[in-house]
C-alpha cells in the first residue's frame, strides 16, 4: 500500500465530522459481485438490458424479465458484506459518516449494519420488488414461488398494478427522493469519499464533483483512475477494504 496516501486518508477522517461516502461496484466486487458494465464480464456485455418501457408496455418483457432473476446467477443474493462495508459502518456508527451514497443495489451497506435511513440508493435495490402504483412490497421468495407454479408474476394483490424489482431499469427516472437526500448529504458535507467507483455513470457520478466544487475535500478509493483524481485531496489505488480497515482501526 501507498504509506503516504493511507496516512493522508486517515488524517482527513480524523478532521472532518460530516463525512459522505460515496460507493460504486468496486466494494462490491470484493465481496464476490461482478461490477454490471465490465467489458467481457460485466452482465451488461452477455446479456442485452431490458428497457423501463418495454417492461411497462410488454407483458412477454415482464416475464422474460422474471425468468432472468429467478433462473441467473445468485451470486449476489449470496453474497456478505467485506471489510470495506464493515469500515464505513463504523465510521456511521460513530456518528462521523452522515450517509452513504450508493450505486450498488446488493443491500450489503444494511447487512453490514447501517441503519437504512443512512443508506441512499440511486440506482435502486435488487433485493426486493415493488408495486410500481402503489408502492407495496414484495419479498422475491414469494415472487419466485408463484413464477414456478403460474410461470409468470401476476399483478399487484392489492391494486393491479405492475410489480418490479426495486432496482432502477435502463430508461427509468431516477428516484427523486433518494437524489434529494444524496444532494442534501453532499451539500451538508465536510469530506466525500468515493469507494470504488469509476465516476462515470452520471447523475449518479455528479454528487463528488459537488461536494469538490462546494469546498469539501475529496477522497477517492479505487483501483482504476477517476476523472476528478487530479482535483481529489488524495487517490488510494488499493482494495477498499484492507484500506479502510486500516485507516478506521478495524484490524
Amino acid at each position: 500500500m501507498s504509506e503516504e496516501s493511507i496516512q493522508l486518508l486517515g488524517q482527513l477522517i480524523d478532521e472532518s465530522q460530516r463525512i459522505a461516502c460515496f460507493t460504486g461496484a468496486g466494494i462490491s466486487t470484493e465481496s464476490g459481485i461482478p461490477d454490471f458494465r465490465s467489458p467481457g464480464t460485466g452482465l451488461w456485455t452477455k446479456m442485452k438490458p431490458i428497457q423501463f418501457q418495454d417492461f411497462i408496455a410488454s407483458e412477454e418483457a415482464r416475464q422474460d424479465s422474471w425468468q432472468r432473476k429467478f433462473s441467473g446467477d445468485r451470486t449476489m443474493e449470496n453474497a456478505t458484506p467485506n471489510q470495506g462495508h464493515y469500515a464505513l459502518a463504523r465510521l456511521v456508527e460513530e456518528g462521523r459518516c452522515t450517509g452513504i451514497i450508493t450505486q450498488n443495489v446488493d443491500n450489503l451497506h444494511q447487512n453490514s449494519g447501517v441503519p437504512d435511513e443512512q443508506v441512499i440508493e440511486l440506482h435502486g435495490n435488487a433485493c426486493y420488488a415493488t408495486c410500481l402504483s402503489c408502492h407495496t412490497r414484495y419479498e422475491l421468495s414469494d415472487l419466485e414461488a408463484q413464477f414456478k407454479t403460474l410461470q409468470r408474476v401476476e399483478p399487484c394483490s392489492r391494486c393491479g398494478g405492475i410489480i418490479k424489482t426495486a432496482t432502477i431499469s435502463f430508461g427509468q427516472s431516477m428516484p427523486e427522493t433518494e437524489m434529494r437526500r444524496a444532494q442534501e448529504i453532499t451539500e451538508a458535507c465536510d469530506l466525500m469519499i468515493v469507494l470504488g467507483s469509476s465516476l462515470t455513470v452520471y447523475p449518479a457520478a455528479g454528487f463528488p464533483e459537488y461536494a469538490q466544487r462546494a469546498g469539501a475535500r475529496l477522497a477517492i478509493v479505487n483501483r482504476e483512475e477517476t476523472p476528478l483524481d487530479d482535483v481529489a485531496d488524495v487517490v488510494v489505488r488499493e482494495q477498499i477494504g484492507p484500506t479502510m480497515s486500516l485507516v478506521v482501526g478495524l484490524n
